[in-house]
């Protein structure tokens, strides 16, 4: 026993990211009997089996592939497909066991390079392994609407073409200062909003200053009607409220708080999302807004880090959702109207 308590106390003396690893590593040496085919088609067709193209219910076996996976044919677009077709580990040649690895190293926020050495992958596939996740998360994302009492502000990021070719200016240096100084079009502006249960939006909407149209586009659909948005005094929110039917809290600038009304939380958000984003080497416009819904996921959802992690593996892995290397790389180096 005493050899266990030495490493106990070892452990205890451990950083709490110290300890994170230690735990994704200490996964990587275990092992999991569920095949990763048994697993989707357990997720997927719990209530019958459904045909992942169109829809239908009018499904029946056809045989296997030479590697022993069952096949199927929907009867109504007469399709063929397997349990993984237009997912997001459609293809894939790793075992159940490397996903949840990689899950793990997901929810700790390890770098690329640190979660390809855990889960025994290229460094290329655990950055597209990323995107495939987050982009199947952006559904779950898509469908979030706030009531209630909602803060709402704007941050900023610096626009960053990493990885892209043909830059309509000149390069900036690594951790270099953006050319224009204040709210210019080298910034991108990302409006945030959340309410008291812990819900949150955030998406990147254009370049500069926010306008009301940009608010619009972000946020139609997402807040419900006779909702109290609270927020500082920008003109960009009074005729947002005014066209969404919702009641509007402005406090000064400096003011954190009016009544039961304040923007602590919201301020709260812009501190923590910031902190996250540290934890890259800098962050692409392009993909910038995978990062913020793992920064809400991660860092501001309610549920307990376990509760989390059984969401990323029963939700995205097997939601519908298909995405190849090429359409990740390709993406629009500004994916906004500019």
């Amino acid at each position: 026993m005493s050899a266990i308590n030495n490493i106990l106390d070892l452990i205890e003396k451990l950083t709490t990211k110290e300890k994170a690893e230690l735990q994704a590593r200490l996964m990587s040496n275990s092992v999991n009997n569920t095949s990763l085919e048994d697993f989707v088609t357990t997720e997927r067709f719990t209530s019958g089996r459904v045909c992942p193209i169109c829809g239908s219910i009018h499904v029946v076996r056809n045989g296997h592939r030479k590697d022993g996976t069952q096949k199927y044919m929907c009867r109504d677009c007469k399709k063929f497909f397997v349990v993984t077709t237009s997912s997001i580990v459609s293809g894939t040649k790793k075992d159940l066991s490397v996903w949840e690895k990689y899950i793990s190293c997901m929810m700790n926020g390890f770098s690329i390079r640190k979660t390809a050495e855990i889960c025994g992958v290229h460094r290329n596939t655990a950055f597209y392994w990323r995107h495939k996740i987050l982009d199947a998360l952006q559904n779950m994302a898509n469908s979030v609407q706030l009531n209630g009492i909602i803060e709402v502000d704007e941050t900023f990021f610096s626009v960053s073409y990493k990885g892209s070719r043909n830059l309509p200016r000149e390069a900036h240096k690594r951790g270099g200062e953006v050319h224009l100084r204040g709210l210019s079009r080298e910034k991108v502006c990302v409006p945030c909003a959340v309410n008291r249960s812990g819900l949150s939006i955030t998406k990147i909407s254009n370049l500069g200053r926010v306008s009301t149209q940009a608010i619009h586009n972000v946020y139609d659909g997402r807040i419900i009607e006779s909702s109290t948005i609270v927020t500082d005094k920008a003109s960009a929110y009074i005729r947002f409220a005014d066209n969404c039917g919702l009641n509007l809290v402005q406090l000064k600038n400096g003011m954190a708080k009016k009544g039961i009304y304040n923007i602590q939380h919201i301020n709260n958000y812009h501190s923590r999302l910031k902190k996250f984003m540290q934890n890259f080497n800098g962050v692409a416009t392009k993909y910038l807004d995978n990062y913020l819904i793992w920064n809400n996921f991660v860092n501001y959802a309610k549920e307990t880090n376990a509760e989390k992690q059984n969401i990323l593996m029963h939700f995205v892995l097997t939601t519908t959702k298909s995405v190849t290397y090429k359409q990740i790389s390709q993406r629009d180096a500004l994916p906004i109207c500019v």
